[in-house]
């Protein structure tokens, strides 16, 4: 097992297509609110050509109070659509760094129904570090009907949550830093506690991909199972406000792993409450 992920595209292969029929290229560029950067102008500034920018604090539920909060399907499909994007199309999903974003993006079309959709390796800053095309031109784009088949079963609730901890019914893989996780190191959000999920494990998103590139098949499952991960049982993933937690399902789903969701809320809903159990140290 020593393959790339079947959703992963390499570089030479995008830019061979680019401006072809039935592509569409999303850059899903999205930073911690501490970093101060704005990827909006960032995209503005340079973005590969024909990407539109995906902005995943916009493209959220209007009514909740979670900062990434799944929209509804309806939702969804609106902004989709706005965008030029078909759900036959496919479509390349990229960020900065690699592996760090842009897997949310490509979790959500998963979701909606859209089965061709894919990252890009290394991502944006090595596509432009090997002096590929870049434009800070606008993608124009002709709004589409993006037909939406929304799986609700890949998307765990608050309610689930709490039955899996108490019942231990799945696995919890939590892509926060191992700081975070262990209670050591400050949440970034304020008013949350610092721990995690009782029995969750830690798979810092960061130990899944190596230069921007996602790891081997091999070397994902190394990981996982040495984060003690039975890949034959059930896992819910949970990062921050859940973008980076969709890194794990990305692993997972590579693997062939299908048992798997994702909590949404993730930790700025579970230590934001006074009534859900917090454990620290080391999983």
């Amino acid at each position: 097992m020593g393959d790339k992920s079947a959703f992963v595209i390499d570089a030479d292969w995008l830019e061979q297509r680019l401006g072809t029929p039935g592509l569409s290229i999303v850059d899903a560029s999205w930073h911690m609110p501490a970093q101060k950067r704005d990827a909006r102008a960032e995209y503005d500034a340079a973005h590969i050509p024909g990407a539109v920018f995906f902005d995943q604090d916009l493209v959220v539920d209007p009514e909740s109070t979670l900062p990434h909060a799944l929209p509804s399907p309806q939702l969804f499909a609106r902004f989709a659509g706005s965008m030029g994007i078909s759900a036959d199309d496919t479509i390349v999903i990229y960020d900065g760094p690699g592996f760090m974003a842009a897997p949310r993006v490509w979790w959500m079309f998963r979701i909606m129904g859209v089965f061709q959709v894919y990252i890009l390796d290394g991502g944006f800053e090595r596509w432009k570090a090997a002096g590929r095309p870049v434009t800070a031109e606008p993608t124009k784009t002709a709004p589409n009907v993006f037909h939406v088949d929304y799986d609700a079963s890949k998307v765990a609730s608050l309610a689930e949550m709490r039955r899996i901890v108490d019942s231990g019914s799945a696995q919890i893989a939590d892509a926060r830093s191992a700081g975070r996780f262990e209670g050591t190191d400050p949440e970034p959000r304020p008013g949350l506690r610092s721990g995690h999920m009782p029995g969750a494990r830690s798979v810092p998103s960061t130990s899944l991909s190596e230069n921007g590139e996602l790891l081997s098949l091999d070397r994902l499952k190394a990981v996982l199972e040495g984060a003690g991960l039975d890949l034959a049982k059930p896992v819910v993933t949970s990062c921050g406000s859940g973008v980076t937690a969709a890194v794990i399902t990305l692993a997972l789903q590579s693997l062939g792993h299908g048992e798997n969701k994702l909590y949404d809320g993730s930790w700025t809903e579970w230590g934001a409450m006074s009534d859900t159990p917090v454990a620290t140290g080391k999983a």
